[in-house]
C-alpha cells in the first residue's frame, strides 16, 4: 500500500500583519487592477503616500479576499461588494456584543 503525504502551506496573519501592494496582490489572486478599483470604491485604504510605499493591514488583506470571493463566487460588483463588506462587519460586531451580555 502507497503512503499518500498531504503538504499545506500558509502565512498566519494577526492584526499587527502588514503586507506590500505586490504582497496584497499575490495573498488575495488579484491583479493590481482590482486593487487599485477596490481602493477608489473605498473597499480598502493603503497606508503611505505612493503605491511603491502603500502598506496593507491584516483588515484589508481579508476584505479584499472577502470581496475577490463576493465578486467571484456571487457576481457582486464592487459597490455591492462595499455595502455587504459594512453589513457584515456590522453583524459581526453585534455578535460580539452580544457574547458579552
Amino acid at each position: 500500500m502507497t503512503e499518500q503525504s498531504i503538504y499545506i502551506q500558509g502565512m498566519i496573519l494577526d492584526e499587527e500583519t502588514c503586507c506590500s501592494f505586490a504582497d496584497l496582490c499575490r495573498l488575495c489572486g488579484v491583479n493590481a487592477e482590482t486593487v487599485h478599483e477596490m481602493i477608489e470604491e473605498g473597499i480598502v485604504t493603503p497606508e503611505g503616500p505612493s503605491p511603491q510605499e502603500w502598506r496593507f493591514t491584516f483588515v484589508a488583506i481579508r476584505r479584499v479576499q472577502t470581496a475577490a470571493r463576493l465578486q467571484h463566487d456571487l457576481r457582486v460588483n464592487l459597490p455591492g461588494c462595499a455595502l455587504a463588506l459594512e453589513l457584515l462587519e456590522e453583524l459581526e460586531e453585534l455578535r460580539r456584543l452580544s457574547r458579552r451580555s
